[in-house]
């Protein structure tokens, strides 16, 4: 698989994506000004306790509090503060690292048990245990994973052995332990100094967390659009085999242009997905999920109904795995997959769905699929989604992303001019979008109303080709000689 990595800036944003055989799997996006706080470390203050809940609310600097469970408070004579059943108190200030960036209408999950992560080891200074990553599966491998670790946590606290730490020697583990350690005591000295709310650790932009988290001996090339950010890289990577792999893109064209990275990522946020046989997929996200629906669309097959919606569905599969990880989609998602009669079919298209979400980077849990051919999976969700870093609610339909037909409009700008005729007006100006003005000429919308109740009221259109669809506005006005542009209409 010809895998490759891009970053860029923008001004203070920075942008990243993943590219498998030319297709995007992966577009990470770190703003300027809604940045990608995970990671971070900041000097909090506790200001609510829900005891009922076993969590606390934590002021630290941020527009929501973030929430704070029990299970991510270390113990008690491990921070330094008094025993409760939270181990917390409303007063409190406490060291906190958020653990989940704030989604939505929810604000950042915080967590006391910090966390430091390099290349191959992650620092728990709270912590005295060690361990080594799932993904390492062989028995011998992680018994001399863990034996190396062990060695590590004589200078206190715990490590976990990444998957890069496979085959590192122990002199470079050592030195990459004393480095997170030297983080560790930083960020201590920082948050003696800081006033609540202030960040006392950052972790690295996204470009940094991606060469730290991804193996790259299999990323074929590693392109490079701005210039500061190469120097940086060519600087980590100088000691390393990889450094071959690192291309300063110089070309005439914008760099995810030229690659085409942009329409990529701009169909990452459509609705509807085409796939390669002429079927497709619909993405919807509610609050508490994202539900997919797989449709053969033009795609009828040569053989046999069943046939052609088994094909149709293990196609499906491996696009909703790329597509989930393209799209940063976190949380519950369900499937709904063409129906199935041949059980072999449907072990065969979930078997399909679980291998691809096994190449994702976050975790995923797959349900066996329901006699409605439903299937069900989690993903961990550590950021927003493509939609939430990209888009921004329309402000006329608010966010629902429908437009109310002309007819309903007209009716909402009867309503308008008559509370105006009730409240003692002769003469009623509205101002409208004029394509909905013309059409409201055209089908004689209130022809009737202006012959019979408002026979002796005047009613006047301004048309704006500048204004919204629904855009509209009534005014009334008793003067006997009106002031109006040349492009009032007096209505019939």
């Amino acid at each position: 698989m010809n895998k490759d990595m891009f970053f860029d800036y923008f001004g203070e944003d920075c942008f990243a994506a993943v590219t498998e055989n030319g297709k995007l799997v992966e577009f990470h996006l770190d703003s300027g000004s809604t940045s990608e706080i995970s990671g971070n470390v900041y000097k909090g203050r506790v200001v609510n306790v829900l005891e009922g809940m076993q969590a606390a609310f934590v002021n630290f600097g941020q527009a929501k509090n973030g929430y704070l469970y029990a299970g991510d408070i270390p113990a008690a004579e491990a921070v330094g503060i008094s025993s409760q059943k939270l181990n917390v108190h409303v007063g409190d200030e406490v060291m906190v690292q958020v653990s989940k960036s704030p989604i939505g209408s929810k604000g950042a999950r915080l967590s006391m048990c910090l966390s430091f992560v390099g290349k191959c080891l992650i620092f728990l200074p709270t912590e005295d245990f060690c361990a080594v990553s799932r993904k390492i599966t062989e028995e011998s491998v992680r018994a001399e994973m863990l034996a190396k670790a062990q060695k590590l946590c004589a200078g206190g606290g715990g490590f976990i052995m990444r998957t890069n730490a496979q085959g590192a020697s122990l002199k470079s583990l050592r030195e990459e332990a004393k480095y997170l350690r030297g983080l560790y005591a930083q960020t201590l000295e920082n948050y003696q100094r800081a006033s609540v709310g202030e960040l006392v650790y950052r972790d690295a932009d996204v470009h940094v967390r991606l060469l730290r988290d991804f193996d790259l001996s299999d990323v074929n090339k590693i392109y490079i659009g701005d210039a500061t950010a190469y120097e940086r890289v060519e600087a980590a990577l100088r000691k390393t085999r990889y450094r071959t792999k690192l291309v300063r893109y110089t070309g005439e064209q914008e760099m995810f242009g030229f690659f085409g990275l942009e329409q990529q990522i701009r169909q990452s946020i459509g609705r509807r997905v085409e796939l390669e046989n002429g079927a497709y997929l619909i993405f919807d996200k509610t609050e508490a999920l994202t539900a997919i629906d797989v449709n053969t669309g033009r795609y009828t097959g040569e053989s046999a109904l069943e046939d052609t919606v088994f094909s149709t569905n293990l196609l499906a599969a491996k696009e909703i795995a790329r597509q989930v990880r393209l799209r940063n989609v976190g949380g519950i998602v369900v499937v709904d997959f063409i129906d199935m009669s041949d059980p072999e079919h449907r072990a065969a298209v979930e078997n399909t769905l679980a291998q691809y979400l096994a190449q994702d980077r976050a975790k995923c849990n797959v349900q066996p699929m329901t006699e409605f051919g439903l299937i069900q999976f989690t993903r961990k969700k550590f950021k927003s989604d493509n939609v939430a870093m990209l888009t921004r609610p329309c402000p006329h339909c608010k966010g629902a992303g429908l437009l109310l037909n002309e007819s309903y409009v007209s009716y909402r700008i009867k309503i308008a001019i008559k509370e105006c005729f009730a409240e003692g007006y002769e003469n009623a100006i509205v101002e409208l979008n004029a394509a909905l003005f013309a059409n409201i000429l055209a089908e004689r919308r209130f022809s009737q109303t202006v012959r019979g109740e408002w026979r002796d009221k005047r009613v006047y259109m301004i048309p704006h080709k500048t204004y919204h669809e629904e855009q509209f506005s009534v005014r009334g006005d008793n003067n006997t000689v009106l002031t109006l542009p040349e492009t009032a209409k007096l209505l019939y």
